[in-house]
């Protein structure tokens, strides 16, 4: 089994950064899908950003150009680093991997298909 664990997240004001971090471990290999999720109070848990394990990137249109997701493959670490934070960006930030599929595959899978999660990490943006 994949264990996740997050770190990094905080309170900023409106325009500010964070940088999120997920260790991953427990596995034999560091590349599979991992991505970002998150989930503000009342909402359904949303996909934020999406990693194939092999550099190649995918992100929500509401974070595009803001965000940006990264794989240590060595250290089988995930990280999000966020600028331009806006109020609507508050939410719990989870990390979350599926060690069964890798490139590709990574892009056409939702929520229900990652098998992992870490404990979230809150992220309060005050405008």
């Amino acid at each position: 089994a994949v264990q996740l664990v997050e770190s990094g997240g905080g309170s900023v004001q409106a325009g500010g950064s964070l940088r999120l971090s997920c260790a991953a471990s427990g596995y034999k290999t560091s590349r599979y899908c991992m991505a970002w999720f998150r989930q503000a109070p009342g909402q359904e848990r949303e996909k934020v950003a999406v990693d194939d394990g092999y550099g190649t990137t995918r992100y929500a249109d509401s974070v595009k150009g803001r965000f940006t997701i990264s794989k240590d493959n060595p250290k089988n670490t995930l990280s999000l680093q966020m600028n331009s934070l806006k109020s609507e960006d508050t939410a719990m930030y989870y990390c979350a991997a599926d060690p069964s599929r890798y490139g590709g595959a990574c892009f056409r899978i939702g929520r229900s298909d990652f098998a992992y999660w870490g404990q979230g990490t809150q992220v309060t943006v005050s405008s």
